[in-house]
């Protein structure tokens, strides 16, 4: 016979708990009888008091399995950790902690912020203040203060979903740009209570991304679901230029920091290079290889050259001077795709397991990190051929819809891309980098990762 695990007080609870299930569930004949095999009597086991037990069962077996969930979840962060603690030195554990451009986001992320009804869609940073814009399905834009995690106001304009806000402009004259699949791009002025100051009619279907293109200081990109591409002129609200190349939706678009070329992607799940600095503004490279939809995409800072160059084949770097040497793109094949100027896939990176949603290069130049629809962020060292050394599972309850770095502070005195890349002067150095990361999702929060 078994030796019991419970103390007899422990089984007699379990006991009862099982009598008082079998009697609610219409088993009345194994009821009764393990009372009678219990040695249950009325006495010690009335009808009131087995009240008290019917649901204690069930509470029981929903708890467990809740404590199953949540112990399999420290096992995956602790094997997590491990591995990263297993792929750093002593030295390279203490740099980290003092190194800029070696910091990556840990739980838990130092805020999460709850105020959207619905999707929360896009997020980007202020590139001066400690500002954070987010747009939404719920059809507004909401202005957090991410050292605080408050949230300072929200902004109503739009007639449909928020898809994309960004932060840019001329130096001393920084707006909000936003856009939506009413079909309109509209411009905010942080300095004047964020006044709808414009708002930019021209595309035929939802606007899917919007962003600021450096170093012009007045044009603003936008990509649509319309099949193209434009370029508007912020002071008049012209549409001075429409690319069009792309088969299918837009999802999603990045300038260089130097304002001259434009990298795109989307349904038609090809990555286009653009020369915007010539009249004639042609495809200069169509990126071709993922098996599915395109969400999303990144030009590579110069910081990032170093690491990027051997897995091109080249034997040194190209100039730091030199933009839109090598691009990224995420696409609902589950896997990012490393690009170089020539058009060819340097590397796959292979990981997630659901569509990869935003990637962004870190401003140190050494990590591409990605969020995506299985609810993590991952980050990839391209100085190991694009290995993935750390995960932040169930960074979100839900998908994660979008990823932001905080600009570098260099970047605010030369107006460089709202998006944390360096501006045309030189890459922000590793001590003007903020240690601060955004991340949006399905579950309506905000969650600010700092250092």
């Amino acid at each position: 016979m078994a030796t019991s695990m419970l103390g007899p007080k422990q089984a007699e609870e379990l006991h009862k708990a099982i009598i008082a299930y079998l009697a609610t569930h219409n088993l009345p004949e194994s009821a009764a009888t393990l009372r009678t095999e219990a040695n249950l009597t009325e006495e010690t086991f009335d009808a009131a008091t087995a009240k008290k037990y019917e649901t204690l069962l069930e509470k029981k077996w929903n708890i467990v399995g809740r404590l199953q969930r949540r112990v399999m979840d420290l096992e995956s962060r602790n094997k997590t950790l491990q591995t990263e603690m297993d792929n750093l030195t002593p030295s390279a554990l203490s740099q980290r902690s003092k190194d800029p451009s070696s910091w990556l986001p840990r739980h838990p992320p130092r805020h999460v912020m709850e105020s959207h009804r619905n999707v929360i869609n896009c997020v980007a940073f202020h590139p001066v203040f400690s500002s954070v814009a987010t747009g939404s399905d719920d059809y507004t834009i909401k202005i957090w203060d991410w050292e605080e995690g408050e949230i300072e106001r929200t902004i109503k304009g739009h007639t449909r979903a928020v898809l994309d806000v960004d932060f840019g402009g001329p130096r001393g004259g920084i707006l909000l740009a936003s856009c939506s699949s009413d079909l309109k791009i509209k411009l905010w002025d942080p300095s004047d209570d964020y006044k709808n100051i414009r708002t930019l009619p021209g595309h035929d279907h939802s606007v899917s991304a919007v962003r600021f293109i450096p170093s012009s200081g007045n044009l603003l990109v936008s990509a649509s679901r319309d099949r193209t591409i434009k370029i508007w002129d912020i002071t008049t609200g012209y549409c001075v230029r429409t690319l069009e190349g792309h088969a299918a939706w837009v999802r999603d678009i990045a300038p260089s920091f130097d304002g001259k070329f434009l990298f795109s992607t989307g349904d038609d799940q090809t990555g286009r290079l653009w020369d915007i600095s010539t009249q004639t503004a042609e495809t200069k490279m169509t990126m071709i290889g993922h098996e599915h939809f395109n969400e999303c995409c990144a030009i590579a800072p110069p910081s990032s050259y170093q690491h990027l160059a051997p897995l091109a084949g080249l034997k040194k770097p190209p100039p730091p001077t030199s933009s839109a040497e090598f691009m990224a793109t995420g696409s609902r094949d589950k896997t990012i795709k490393l690009w170089d100027a020539r058009g060819q896939c340097i590397k796959t990176l292979v990981g997630h397991d659901n569509w990869v949603r935003a990637v962004v290069f870190h401003p140190g130049g050494k990590y591409l990190i990605s969020v995506s629809d299985d609810k993590s962020l991952r980050a990839w060292d391209l100085s190991q051929e694009g290995k993935c050394v750390k995960v932040l599972s169930d960074s979100h309850e839900h998908f994660i819809s979008c990823v932001r770095w905080a600009p570098s502070k260099a970047t605010t005195e030369t107006n460089g891309d709202a998006n944390g890349s360096p501006s045309k002067t030189a890459p922000a150095a590793e001590g003007q980098i903020r240690c601060v990361l955004a991340t949006v999702g399905v579950d309506w929060k905000l969650r600010i990762f700092a250092n």
